[in-house]
C-alpha cells in the first residue's frame, strides 16, 4: 500500500511521515530524488536522494522515474527501482510529494496497488510563520516562491481521499494512523 502525503511546503509532511515510521514497524518511506542542494539536517538516502541536474536528466531519458516535476526551481522525482523494491517487500510506503506528483503516481500505480492520498492543510499565515522559523532558514525569495504556490496546491485538494487540517502534530498523526490501519484492513478484505 502506498500512502501519499501532500500539502504546501511547510505543511508538516516530513514531520508527520517521521512520526508514522516511528510508530509502526512496517511503515517505510521512499525518498524522492532531487537535484536541489543539500540543506542542514538532510540525510542523503533518508530525506532525499541527491543527484546532479545532469544525472536527473539522464534518469528521465532512461525512463527510471515513475514521475518527476520541477518544483521551486528544482527537479524532484520517484525512482521506479526504489519504490518497486519496497512494494515487493510488502511494506506500507509513506511518501511525501507535491500535488502534480500525486496525480501522476495515482494514474500510474492506482491500478496495481492500493494508493491512499492525504492532503495536509495549513492556513496561509501559519504557513508563513513555519517557513520563517525553519531550521534551514529559507531566503525571503524562497518563502515568496512557496507562498505563491499556496493557491495552486490548495486548488488540487479534490484529488485527495482525505484532507486534514494539520494544526496539532499528535492529533494529525493519530488521524493518519487510523486511516492507514482502516485502509490496510480494507485492502486485505478486498483480496
Amino acid at each position: 500500500m502506498l500512502v501519499i502525503l501532500s500539502g504546501v511546503a511547510g505543511a508538516g509532511k516530513d514531520t508527520i511521515k517521521k512520526e508514522l515510521i516511528k510508530r509502526k514497524q512496517n511503515i517505510v518511506t521512499v525518498p524522492s530524488i532531487t537535484d536541489r542542494p543539500q540543506r542542514n539536517g538532510d540525510v542523503p538516502g533518508q530525506t532525499y536522494n541527491f543527484v546532479t541536474t545532469e544525472e536527473f536528466k539522464n534518469m528521465i531519458e532512461n525512463n527510471e522515474l515513475y514521475e518527476y516535476d520541477i518544483h521551486h526551481n528544482h527537479y524532484y522525482g520517484t525512482s521506479k527501482k526504489i519504490l518497486n523494491s519496497q512494494i515487493e517487500q510488502g511494506n506500507i510506503i509513506v511518501k511525501d510529494i507535491e500535488v502534480n506528483g500525486t496525480e501522476n503516481l495515482v494514474k500510474i500505480l492506482g491500478k496495481d496497488i492500493k494508493v491512499i492520498t492525504i492532503f495536509l492543510r495549513v492556513p496561509k499565515e501559519e504557513l508563513r510563520k513555519r517557513l520563517e522559523n525553519r531550521i534551514d532558514k529559507p531566503s525571503i525569495d524562497e518563502i515568496k516562491l512557496r507562498l505563491n504556490r499556496f493557491e495552486y496546491e490548495e486548488s488540487k485538494i479534490n484529488l485527495y481521499d482525505y484532507v486534514i487540517k494539520n494544526d496539532n502534530l499528535e492529533k494529525t498523526t493519530q488521524i493518519i494512523m487510523t486511516i492507514i490501519e482502516n485502509e490496510y484492513k480494507l485492502s486485505k478484505s478486498e483480496n
